[in-house]
């Protein structure tokens, strides 16, 4: 591989257990926090390396029934690692029996291909969130597909710049949905869609893009056959030295994305907490004075109630985070994994 592309290499745990799994991803990811606390896939679950990994690493999707544990570049050996462990998963009021598992390792991805590879969402992309939900609702029905191609090339020109993939070439895209009417998911006012898009862009299946990755949504399969491409180093040399852009069948319903188009995400700066200040202290220990005499204390003050200042209970600040840093957090974790 190039430096351009390097070899990124990813992995699909599937686990068959001797009952279906009726579970949430949040529920089989609390399973293996209690159960195998020292192992390294752990900080790749309970959201602190949030702010390391904008894409998730680690990603566990419930599909037909069954777990499915996907590894990308850092999380392949932490996801390996684990399969090593399964013997049951306890869930409190249900226990699964590991009866096998199945192991997928793969190369040669998350690089561009010279013509359009066709995926499916197996689960609902969630293309849409607060902000680009309402946009979306004042476009016309003949804008929206182009507005929908801009976002799924977004979603993997941001994929790529996180997993350190140098993309010069143009990401072409085109989306066939179900509807144009997303569905409402959860109570985050996020819009969904099921359906197909093509782009020439090589994705691993069962990899999530869009968002709510790490509630499984965004699931993606690719519809053609991989060992009809050949990814050698002659072709990738060609690919990353050409000229010319990247010529795609000369549809015009294609939409083309700019990897210098997508501004890379900033990480968040957590605020931290300012110390005590020693007059605040004061005026909090004042404050817990005056309540523990306040009979005696009004009886004093009634006369001169306009003349004498009242402190009112003086608390340090509280940082109000963002949600996306409190869905990210090791207590939301906790509190999500309830069985």
């Amino acid at each position: 591989m190039c430096d351009s592309f390097p070899d990124i290499k990813s992995v699909v745990v599937r686990v068959v257990t001797d009952k279906p799994v009726r579970k949430t991803p949040y529920q089989v990811k609390g399973v293996f926090m209690r159960q195998f606390p020292d192992q390294s896939i752990i900080p790749m679950l309970n959201g602190s390396l949030r702010n390391r990994f904008l894409y998730p690493r680690v990603q566990v999707k419930i599909l037909n029934e069954q777990i499915y544990i996907i590894g990308i570049k850092e999380g392949v050996d932490p996801v390996l690692q684990l399969s090593d462990k399964f013997n049951n998963f306890d869930f409190g009021n249900i226990t699964f029996e590991v009866e096998s598992f199945d192991i997928e390792e793969s190369i040669e991805q998350f690089i561009p291909a010279v013509k359009l590879l066709k995926y499916r969402f197996i689960t609902p992309w969630v293309a849409l969130n607060h902000m680009t939900g309402g946009k979306y609702k004042f476009l016309t029905n003949q804008e929206k597909p182009s507005f929908l191609n801009k976002l799924i090339g977004k979603n993997i020109v941001f994929l790529a710049n996180e997993l350190g993939i140098k993309l010069k070439e143009n990401i072409y895209t085109r989306v066939t949905l179900e509807s144009l009417f997303p569905k409402s998911v959860d109570d985050n006012k996020w819009g969904a869609f099921m359906g197909d898009f093509e782009t020439n862009f090589f994705l691993p299946s069962y990899i999530g893009v869009g968002n709510g990755i790490t509630r499984g949504f965004g699931t993606i399969f690719g519809v053609f056959n991989k060992n009809e491409f050949n990814f050698g180093g002659d072709e990738l040399k060609n690919i990353s030295t050409t000229e010319k852009p990247l010529k795609i069948d000369s549809q015009n319903d294609l939409e083309v994305i700019s990897a210098l188009d997508v501004p890379k995400p900033r990480r968040k700066r957590r605020k931290k907490r300012k110390p005590k200040r020693k007059n605040q202290q004061k005026l909090i220990n004042k404050d817990k004075s005056f309540k523990k005499n306040k009979s005696k204390r009004f009886k004093q003050s009634k006369k001169n109630f306009n003349n004498e200042p009242i402190n009112i209970n003086l608390k340090p600040d509280v940082i109000d985070e963002s949600d996306d840093d409190k869905f990210n957090t090791e207590k939301h974790h906790k509190k999500q994994h309830k069985f």
